[in-house]
């Protein structure tokens, strides 16, 4: 371990509660610096970023949960619900901005006129969406939330283990949700067991691909959802680890973003098959090709992943990250040393 990686820990060892509290109030100050210029909707990265926000605030109230005495009225549910209807809108932002800017410049003359319609139809959609937003930001249970949190980090409250050291206890923290993020049913999808070992399967064209993905695609998305909440968790401590759990860190982020690029294309695609109501193949070929390009170039990121987590090197070598903190060297008075 080298001294670069020694300068991310501080000097003063914080406890639990220290960890908890300062990871809250970032979060929530990065949520509600964004709201109003979601209201006004001049820049969808407003909205991106407070959703962003709101994300890790959530995962900051359920990761530090063992330590917080938190109030009801800002429960990690009623964020989550605030967090869902901001991205609703989102959602139609990044399915506008696709089909416009990726899709669109592609496509004949014939395709692009059926977009059109489409894109119209989306706008409409996204008019309602924003109507939800500004009402829930405008709502009293939003104004309850927000004021219940500002309560709560002018004296924040919490259950007894609050002073122990946090090098303590950051496995305990993250180890369970990694151990159910590495159980997920959906590493084992297009694999086979043969020999005692499970492989990956190096034969699947793009139509195959296709077809497994209808049959058992909401499993993928499942998984890229665990993803999102263990790399979330994570970022609460990266200050807390040395480059290897940041390596492992992106790895998630790379596994998160293959695995959406695959549940974005399948979005468009139903959503489109909807508003045709005909075969996608045949009203939009152009199009319907596009897509399906895409979900097997993203499928292709994805197997390269699932072949290194599928590795007992790499899961205990992740694990093992996670129990050693630097921070642990600090508590003991000794930087690590430069190797």
């Amino acid at each position: 371990m080298n001294v670069k990686t020694s300068a991310k820990v501080k000097t003063q060892v914080k406890t639990l509660g220290d960890a908890a509290s300062g990871a809250i109030e970032k979060y929530f100050r990065k949520s509600v610096a964004h709201e109003a210029e979601v209201i006004k909707d001049k820049d969808a990265e407003e909205l991106h970023q407070m959703r962003v926000g709101l994300r890790r605030l959530r995962s900051a109230v359920t990761g530090f949960a063992p330590v917080l005495d938190w109030p009801k009225e800002a429960s990690e549910r009623k964020i989550g619900k605030v967090g869902r209807i901001l991205g609703t809108l989102r959602d139609l932002d990044v399915m506008l901005e696709s089909l416009q800017n990726r899709y669109y410049p592609n496509l004949p003359a014939d395709e692009q006129e059926v977009l059109d319609k489409a894109l119209l139809n989306l706008l409409k959609q996204r008019q309602r969406a924003l109507k939800g937003v500004r009402a829930i930001l405008e709502h009293k249970s939003y104004e309850s939330l927000k004021q219940s949190i500002e309560d709560w980090l002018e004296k924040p409250k919490f259950q007894a283990i609050e002073h122990l050291p946090i090098a303590e206890v950051l496995p305990d923290l993250l180890l369970p949700q990694v151990s159910e993020f590495f159980l997920h049913p959906a590493w084992l999808l297009g694999t086979e067991y043969k020999d005692g070992k499970v492989k990956v399967a190096d034969d699947l064209n793009a139509e195959a691909v296709e077809e497994k993905l209808a049959a058992e695609g909401t499993i993928l998305h499942d998984l890229r959802k665990q993803a999102k909440r263990v790399r979330y968790l994570m970022n609460l401590f990266g200050d807390f680890y040395s480059e290897t759990y940041e390596v492992y860190v992106e790895d998630v982020k790379a596994i998160q973003e293959c695995l959406g690029d695959i549940q974005d294309s399948e979005v468009l695609g139903e959503f489109l098959t909807e508003f045709v109501d005909r075969d996608l193949k045949k009203e939009l070929p152009k199009l319907a090709g596009l897509l399906a390009e895409n979900r097997y170039a993203a499928w292709q990121k994805w197997q390269i992943l699932q072949r290194r987590y599928l590795s007992s090197e790499i899961r205990q070598g992740f694990r093992s990250a996670l129990i050693h903190p630097v921070v642990e060297d600090a508590a003991n008075g000794k930087l690590p040393q430069e190797s």
